[in-house]
């Protein structure tokens, strides 16, 4: 890569990085405004400095139309065009709501009714 020239090299790169964001299904809703999350990793994500500068706080986690977690944001940096988010907390959506009780296993899942 080092013989390439270097306009050739950033035009490359750009390319990438807009082929990368049109394949990425996954966004940060922060404040109403979303983001597309470039690269993910346990413990945090990296967004497009272009697209935001500075980003800390609740953000909402989605895989298109589905909300898939809540994150807690506690720092940013830009590096290398890409605003890298270390995540302290990372709550996943459940699709029901949470038991307040504890569930037996060998307990009947339903009543039928009276004839």
């Amino acid at each position: 890569m080092e013989i390439l020239p270097k306009e050739l090299l950033t035009k490359l790169r750009a390319a990438q990085d807009k082929a990368e964001r049109r394949r990425s299904r996954l966004r940060v809703v922060a404040g109403g405004q979303s983001y597309t999350v470039l690269r993910r990793w346990k413990g945090g994500l990296a967004l497009d400095a272009a697209q935001v500068s500075q980003l800390r706080g609740l953000v909402a986690l989605h895989d298109g139309g589905r909300h898939l977690a809540t994150c807690l944001i506690v720092a940013s940096a830009v590096e290398d065009g890409e605003l890298i988010c270390s995540i302290k907390s990372e709550i996943a959506v459940r699709d029901r709501a949470a038991l307040d009780f504890v569930r037996d296993e060998a307990a009947p899942v339903g009543y039928l009714p009276r004839a």
